[in-house]
């Protein structure tokens, strides 16, 4: 079974490591329990956008952006 396997390793890793081994174990599995989160789509927005939006930017705002 995979769990002797994983325990077997355990007892080659030094006693001043076995903390970090254990916060990787112990996030991990509560990492499990959380909802998934939905990869962002891009392109789609929520709301819509005015008129405004599409109007050129002024030189001023162009300046800034470079």
């Amino acid at each position: 079974m995979l769990i002797h396997k994983i325990y077997q390793e355990l007892q080659d890793i030094p006693e001043d490591k076995l903390a970090e081994i254990y916060d990787l174990i112990h996030y991990f599995r509560l990492g499990l329990g959380q909802e998934q989160i939905q990869p962002r789509i891009p392109g789609l927005l929520t709301g819509t956008l005015g008129d405004d939006f599409f109007e050129p930017l002024s030189e001023e705002e162009l300046q800034q952006w470079e």
